[in-house]
């Protein structure tokens, strides 16, 4: 819990993390660290004075939910950030998992790729498809998302 002043009490009050609050909040944290980091580390950092427990368990749903890895170390682990890539990428299946007509949502973020995103995202469905698939990255980046005209 977060603690907040109350205006009429003179006092604190705690105040419950919005959802997925905390977890962004430790996927930040990891992302500014010098390398994998420990529990502890992540605790220090965090606001609220979380228990050591409740900070593993947010990393241990990080690590299930894939936007985490871990290594052993000792008795413990270090934990670490998955890429930018890796993590836009869950975020993308979150949504489409979440909504009830796959087909249209699919059919609606194609509808709205630029050409070059378009050629990208064929080679690499092609070479899926071929049990080939790498990155097809080419370093181009673009201003935003943009209507492929007819």
């Amino acid at each position: 819990m977060v603690q907040e002043r109350e205006p009429d009490a003179g006092g604190f009050r705690a105040r419950r993390r919005g959802q997925g609050e905390l977890e962004a909040q430790v996927l930040e944290l990891l992302r500014g660290a010098p390398g994998p980091a420990t529990a502890g580390w992540v605790q220090e950092r965090l606001d609220g004075g979380l228990a050591y427990t409740t900070v593993v368990t947010i990393l241990s749903r990080l690590h299930a939910k894939k936007a985490v890895s871990r290594t052993r170390s000792g008795r413990s682990y270090h934990w670490q950030a998955a890429d930018a890539a890796g993590l836009a990428a869950l975020k993308m299946r979150r949504v489409l998992d979440s909504e009830a007509d796959r087909d249209a949502v699919l059919a609606s973020f194609v509808s709205a790729l630029l050409p070059h995103d378009e050629v990208l995202l064929r080679a690499l469905l092609d070479s899926a498809s071929d049990g080939t698939a790498q990155s097809a990255g080419t370093g181009r980046e673009h201003d935003g998302p943009a209507r492929r005209e007819g």
